[in-house]
Parts: structure tokens; sequence; C-alpha cells
């Protein structure tokens, strides 16, 4: 069976991926290919068009194309809960209940068009409810064999914004459901806005920027509570639509003047000021706690048997709440999908159609999902740049590499095949030697353009991370921040927050073997078996997908070294 997902349904973050018997080949996001972040108001060409090619077939093979939103039926509590809480903008009220599926509908079209257009002539096209997709994503894809608990907390779907389930035997039973405006990521999101930031994008600077601020200074829990098994967020604050908007130079924003009143005025530019620090520290340690307590109220039971959880949506990218949920009692093994917003829905709803066919989804190994370009493609790249690149074939790329990282020099480095998700993983980054002093102010001035307090990630090799990182629990895609161990804090300065953690990634020689080689290069150099390891953009703009955009990009900043495979180009 072949199944081609696609996403793109909530007019951002557009992706596809591809799946035959049940084994995933290729997922990547269309910003990668069209050059333009989040991609909103897209349709995934570009990235479809990609997996096909990748996974050797032709748009008529396809059997199913499956996309992560569906038709919410009247007679559930979705729509009507939607328009009771929202009673205040009448239009939006009533529009759920007469017109609930308007969305669905303009999706559906956009999709049978793009399969049209594509040539997707014999595939049936398969809606997938937004969190069954994110279930599915998460859970599917676990490889956990024993009943699993599953978490879906995103900002929202058709109208669900948290999903709680379970998973046993392939099949994913839906226990409890809240549905918008009472959603914990649109909560989050309406803050991240008010301190400056954009939604959707900014969310992860407002954790980065949580610990330099006291989360006991302001009490921010009136914007949501959770009680007797409900949810409800204070739309008289947060996650308001209409008329009840603040608005700034004609923009209207998910937050109320009432906010304002009681907060003081919205946030501006990028330095970390009071007293914005502490309202981020309040807002995270209010998401941790109030997510805490569903998960152990709808889950706990789940969890006290097997130990296993399966998470997605875009609040399983909080790497704060998730530490917080691997230390809950009786946890064993927290699976997050490493796309869990939006993009990874693609995924989801493939993994769904794949096994409602009949197929067995294999677990997913890696994130390395995207395209890869040969030596020689580096260096055709090269040849016919307009900036005449200095360009040089190396014998031994990853030790080459080390050298440079060992003398304090920040590196640009792509190779094999492109992460799927938000994170570079060592495909795609920006490199830096840890224990180098300033490489991370350097790579944050010089290339990155981006705000000084926010944290730098280690990737570190298996062998050692349970030392650096006191648990033996896997984290292979920077879903997760751990307490980085006091021996390791002053070796490896440059990758541990403000907070004495780290987002961490071990590497493992079966998943990226060159990569692996760098750091134990960098390890015989320094003695130290970690790397510091940003993604390969610059700020505003999506991660680097092939050589021709890491030579723009390279033109366009202050880096001096760029490996492209066995290819290492310098500046005059």
């Amino acid at each position: 069976m072949i199944v081609l997902g696609l996403s793109g349904a909530l007019g951002h973050d557009a992706s596809a991926a591809i799946l035959i018997d049940g084994k995933i080949i290729a997922a990547a996001e269309e910003e990668r290919f069209i050059r333009d972040k989040h991609a909103k108001n897209k349709f995934p060409y570009e990235a479809a068009k990609f997996c096909m090619k990748q996974a050797g077939i032709k748009p008529e093979q396809v059997d199913i194309v499956a996309f992560p939103y569906a038709e919410i039926p009247l007679s559930t509590n979705a729509r009507w809960h939607y328009a009771k809480r929202h009673w205040y903008a009448p239009d939006r009220a009533l529009d759920a209940i007469f017109n609930g599926n308007r969305r669905f509908r303009r999706n559906r079209d956009k999709s049978l068009k793009l399969m049209a257009d594509l040539g997707l002539t014999n595939a049936k096209f398969v809606p997938v409810e937004h969190h069954l997709a994110h279930a599915s994503s998460a859970y599917h894809l676990s490889g956990f064999k024993e009943k699993t608990a599953i978490v879906g907390i995103d900002g929202k779907g058709e109208y669900a914004t948290t999903f709680f389930g379970y998973g046993e035997n392939g099949k994913i039973h839906k226990i409890k459901e809240f549905y918008d405006p009472d959603s914990l990521g649109g909560m989050y999101g309406a803050i991240t806005e008010y301190l400056g930031f954009e939604m959707l994008d900014g969310e992860f600077k407002v954790m980065g920027m949580a610990p330099y601020g006291d989360a006991s200074k302001y009490d921010l829990s009136k914007l949501v509570t959770f009680e007797n098994g409900d949810l409800r967020v204070n739309t008289e604050l947060v996650n308001v639509v209409g008329l009840r908007r603040y608005k700034e130079n004609g923009k209207g924003y998910y937050f109320t003047p009432e906010l304002i009143e009681w907060l003081g005025p919205k946030r501006h530019g990028d330095e970390i000021d009071d007293p914005y620090i502490h309202y981020a520290a309040s807002v995270q340690a209010l998401l941790e706690d109030v997510a805490l307590k569903m998960i152990d109220y709808y889950l706990g039971d789940i969890i006290k048997e097997t130990g296993r959880i399966a998470m997605a949506g875009g609040v399983a990218l909080n790497v704060k709440l998730n530490q917080r949920i691997i230390a809950m009692p009786h946890v064993k093994e927290l699976f997050v999908q490493p796309a869990s917003g939006d993009n990874g829905t693609s995924l989801g709803a493939a993994t769904y159609a794949a096994h409602l066919a009949g197929d067995t989804v294999q677990k997913m190994e890696h994130a390395y999902l995207g395209p890869a370009y040969t030596s020689d493609e580096c260096f055709a790249a090269c040849e016919a740049h307009p900036e005449k690149p200095i360009f040089t074939r190396v014998e031994n790329a990853a030790q080459k590499a080390a050298e440079l990282l060992a003398s304090g020099n920040p590196l640009a480095w792509l190779q094999g095949r492109m992460e799927f998700g938000p994170r570079a993983l060592g495909c795609r980054s920006i490199l830096g030697d840890p224990s180098y002093p300033g490489v991370a102010d350097r790579i944050n001035a010089q290339i990155k353009y981006r705000e000084r307090w926010r944290p730098f990630c280690p990737s570190m090799l298996d062998r050692v991370a349970p030392d650096i990182l006191q648990t033996e629990h896997p984290a292979p895609y920077m879903t997760f921040t751990f307490d980085v161990a006091e021996h390791w804090k002053s070796r490896i300065p440059e990758v541990v927050h403000e907070d004495g953690t780290a987002r961490a990634q071990v590497v493992t020689r079966e998943t990226n073997p060159r990569y692996y080689e760098l750091i134990e290069h960098l390890e015989q150099l320094r003695g130290v078996p970690v790397v510091l390891n940003t993604s390969l953009n610059r700020r505003g703009e999506p991660m680097i997908c092939s050589p021709t955009d890491a030579l723009n990009m390279f033109y366009g900043c202050d880096l001096e070294y760029l490996m492209m495979e066995d290819v290492l180009v310098t500046k005059k």
C-alpha cells in the first residue's frame, strides 16, 4: 500500500510524507523548497513531488492520499461547545452551528486540486481528524508494543485543542477531547504574542526566556483552570476572536485590552527585561502544572500500568514540559514525534490511513527523511554560484570539520538527508565546539542574528550521554531537556542553559555515521564528546535544504567555513 500524507490544512506548515507498506520512505516541509518560512497558505506541491521521487514511484501508483482535517458532525459536542463559548462573537458562534465544515470543504477542494495537478489519478482521498493525525504520528511511530497513553496538545485542529487517549494493538482509543477556545496551546500562544513574538513561531522563545525569570513573582493562574476534569481558558483575557481582541497598529492579537490593563504594555524588541521575563517564567510554569494535572487525571491509570506515553501536537515541542512528564511517577519512556507541530500531521494522516487500510506501521527510526545531495552536486552548485566560492574536495570531511571546530570556528555543515521537523540533527546544522568560550555568542552575533539569550543545544555521543544527562532515557530528536551533571557543566558551558539544563540530541553511529565520526574526532582533539548544534539558517528563514541554499546563506552572513558532503567552501 502506498500512502501519501499531505498537510497545510491550517494555513501554515504544509508538508508531505510517504509510506510504503507501513514504512516511512520520505517526509519534508514545503517551506524548505520554496524558501518561505512556515509556507503560509501554501499547499505542499514541492514536498509531495520530492516524496514521490525519493520513493521512486509514479503519481498513478499512489493508493491513498491522506489529509489531517476532517468533517466534524453537528451531533458531536465540538461545534456546540465552540458556539457556546464564542457567543460574544455571534457570527463565529452561528457559523460553527450552521456552516461548521466550511474550512474542511475548502481544504478538501485544494487537496483534490493538488491531486489532479500532480496526476494522483488512482488515489483515494482519506480525510483524518486533525487530533487523530497527531495521535497516530506519535503512537504508531513510537514502536511501543504495550498499551500506550497518548497525549495531543496544540492550538487547535478543526475544533479540538487537546486529545487524551491510548493505543493498544495498533488501535487508537479516544478518552477525552477539549475544544476551542479551551486550549493550553492557544493560551500560551496568546501570551507569546503579548511577549512580542509571533504565534506559531515564537513559543520556543518564551520557553527559552522563562529560566531568566522568577515564576513566583506573578500569579497568572487566572488565565486557565483545570478542575474536576474540566479545562477552561479565561476568554476575558486570552484566546479571543473578533471585537474582544487587543489591536495595535491595525493588527489584532489573541489577547484582550484587559490583559494589557492587568499586566502592562505589550513587549517590544529583543532584550530580556522586567517584568516580561517573570511573565514568561509564570506562563511556562502554568502550562506545565495544568498539563501534568490533565495527563494524570485522564491517563494516570494507563501510565501506572505500562509507563509508556506517546505525544504530539505543538505543545509537545515544549521541552521543559516534557522533562517534567518524564519525571512523573511510573513514566518509563516518553516518545515525542520530532515534527510534533502541524508539519508532522502529514505523517500522522499517512500513518493513520495506512493503519486503517491494514498495514502495520513501522517504528520511526530517525528523522533524516528529506533530500540528500552528492559531493558532485555540491561541487556543481559551487561552480555555478555567482559569488565564485573557493572550494576544495577533502579526503576526510569529518576529521577536517573537527579540526576547524577545535580551532574555535563555527562551521556550516550540510550532509546526508535533511531532517524532518524543526530541529537540526546533524545534517543541516551550524556547529561549534561547546568547550570553546564565546562560540555561542559568535554564532548568535555573526550568523543567526537572533536574541542573544536563546540557548544552543548539544549533540553528544550515545556512550557518554548517560553520564552527561544522568539518565538512560532515549533522546534522538532534541525534544527533551535534561539536567546536566555538575562535573560536565564547566566542560561544555556553551550548551548549558541558564537553569542548568540542556536540550540534548543523543547521536548513534547507526543513524548518522558521519556526524558521529565528527564528534569522535572533536573528542580526540578537545577531550569533549559533544558538539554545539543549531539549525543551518539565518533568523526568519527556513532551514537550508540544498547546496545552493547553503551557499546563499554562507554569503549572507559572517560564516567562514562551509562543509557540504566532501566539499569545503571558504571565503577569500
